[in-house]
């Protein structure tokens, strides 16, 4: 696992090599504006600790802590009238960066089904 964190992107982002738009943050995750938004509202939550995908994680409370900072920044940016929670997870679904992310959308109505 260290030598995927010391390449990955968004590890560099949580140790402050890179520099990105921080929105809000907690012990276990931090989250900051996605570069290629798809709504008004793009904001991506990371656990600060290097987990692959939700298919490689065993950490409920990191998971938590990870949601719960979701809905804390849905708050933050007034999306009263709804917004969506995204986990890609692996290739098919369409995660291209390999630390697990949860992406906070909103600001737009959201078509069903989103795939």
């Amino acid at each position: 696992m260290a030598d995927e964190s010391a390449n990955c992107i968004f590890c560099k982002i949580v140790r402050g090599e890179i520099p990105a738009t921080m929105v809000a943050e907690n012990e276990a995750a931090i989250a900051f504006r996605d570069l290629d938004a798809k709504a008004p509202v793009h904001v991506l939550v990371v656990p600060r600790k290097h987990i692959v995908s939700l298919a490689h994680s065993a950490d409920p409370a990191t998971l938590g802590e990870v949601l719960a900072l979701a809905g804390d920044v849905a708050r933050q940016e007034g999306l009263d009238g709804g917004y969506r929670v995204v986990i890609n997870t692996g290739p098919d679904a369409g995660q291209t960066v390999h630390h697990l992310h949860a992406h906070v959308l909103g600001g737009r109505n959201m078509a069903w089904p989103p795939g």
